[in-house]
């Protein structure tokens, strides 16, 4: 059936009403401590349920392509496809994982702004010809690997913060696109459409405004080289959060009614990718080592220290890193905090701490200040809100392993899919039920997705 793998190795767990995931990670945590305490994951994929209704009653009808690199792990894959989503590739691997889906090549679109040659002519091969182009000398190379490309023309779009400053590398301005638009013509190659992106941390909605009336520009100008352009691609930069994506809407609907009415016959898209599975994925890791260090090796410079120097201050070292599940600290910053799962005392005390990866790299710092009672070898951390840009393919880095994959499902996310049609027996083989009262073994009832 399409949007399930024949070979997929994971299973899902069906929960009853009376389990949670906190009884699924309490369980994970009893079974790991005993057998081998490896970092893990839980996956509630009735997360992506729920987020998909919501964009659907916010955002129709722009359809989303999921960017493949936030999070390809196979039930967040499989999940999607059946949900009718499309898939933004940026590798062949990715588009590979996607054609097994059974998905069309029309809901695929290649969108790695800097492509080889190989994967093109890999994608020329599976009928993939939505991709994106900025610049003459990739339009070229198109042009010599795929004949039968349809391209998108990525414009830059202003919204550089002080954190980020990635947007300008990829996209062209709007008087490149007319030369763009000449060379295309004299290659012969198509050009359907525009794409721009605006980051999650861009603050300022006029950036909205302003990459919407550039596209409407950018179509205008395709007609005088009679391109016949109908795709309008606004990217990612989406969340998860529910006022996000209102304000976004908010703000970009009237442009899209004026400069893109449905009459245009122009197809509106986008690529969330954070919105759907960053708050679906729990992450368990657990402390290796400890040391106490001193305070001010702790302290980012500049920042006065305050604190009673008989208090100690403590370093630990988790069996999961930048080299691992957190890859994303290295170029961003961390976008969760750590909660101890031990129970204790609301009045026993703080101390202040930082986390690190298992390399005993400089590099592999998790956390550089926090304030944590103090823990013990063995004890576990829980990072929430990691589904994005953690779960795809990972460093060996100093014999890294990748953590299991736990997932689970509420009755209620169940039938949400039974309601829309997407349910069916094929799916159900990947179930399994989670009574109220969890004793489950890994080894008997998961399976992983590594």
């Amino acid at each position: 059936m399409k949007g399930f793998l024949e070979d997929a190795n994971y299973s899902i767990g069906l929960l009853d009403e009376g389990a949670t995931l906190a009884d699924v990670i309490d369980n994970c945590i009893y079974e790991h401590t005993h057998t081998g305490k490896k970092a893990f994951y839980v996956g509630d994929l009735g997360k992506l349920v729920r987020n998909n209704i919501q964009w659907q009653n916010v955002m129709a009808p722009i359809k989303p392509f999921y960017p493949v690199r936030c999070n390809s792990t196979p039930g967040v894959l499989e999940i999607l496809g059946t949900l009718g989503i499309g898939f933004a590739c940026s590798s062949k691997s990715e588009m590979a994982l996607v054609q097994d889906l059974g998905i069309s090549p029309e809901n695929i679109i290649y969108t790695n702004p800097c492509k080889q040659a190989s994967q093109l002519k890999y994608a020329a091969k599976a009928g993939i010809n939505i991709m994106t182009c900025d610049n003459d000398i990739e339009l070229k190379k198109i042009s010599r690997n795929h004949p039968n490309a349809k391209l998108l023309l990525h414009i830059a779009t202003e919204d550089i913060t002080a954190d980020e400053e990635m947007n300008m590398k990829f996209g062209t301005t709007l008087k490149n696109c007319r030369h763009l638009m000449e060379c295309a013509k004299e290659l012969g190659v198509q050009i359907v459409g525009v794409k721009f992106h605006v980051s999650g941390s861009c603050k300022d909605l006029q950036t909205y405004i302003d990459a919407i009336s550039d596209a409407r520009c950018v179509f205008d100008m395709a007609e005088e080289f009679g391109f016949k352009m109908n795709m309008l691609d606004i990217g990612g930069g989406f969340t998860g959060s529910e006022l996000q994506l209102e304000e976004v809407n908010h703000v970009i609907r009237p442009l899209l009614d004026v400069y893109f009415p449905k009459e245009s016959g122009v197809n509106v898209i986008a690529e969330p990718g954070c919105y759907y599975v960053s708050s679906a994925f729990t992450l368990a890791v657990n402390i290796i080592a400890k040391k106490t260090v001193e305070y001010d090796k702790l302290l980012p410079s500049g920042v006065e220290q305050t604190r009673n120097d008989d208090e100690p201050v403590f370093t630990y070292y988790i069996n999961d890193g930048v080299y691992g599940s957190f890859a994303s600290k290295l170029s961003e910053k961390l976008n969760t905090i750590p909660e101890v799962h031990k129970k204790y005392k609301d009045d026993e005390p703080l101390f202040a701490s930082s986390l690190w990866g298992p390399s005993c790299d400089e590099l592999d710092q998790i956390v550089e200040n926090c304030l944590l009672p103090e823990l013990s070898v063995g004890d576990w951390l829980i990072f929430d809100n990691m589904g994005s840009g953690t779960l795809g393919e990972q460093s060996t880095f100093n014999d890294y392993q990748r953590p299991l994959i736990y997932y689970m499902m509420s009755f209620s996310d169940w039938d949400e899919m039974q309601d829309a049609g997407i349910a069916s027996d094929t799916l159900m083989k990947n179930f399994f039920f989670v009574p109220s009262c969890i004793q489950l073994s890994p080894e008997d009832r998961f399976s992983t997705a590594a």
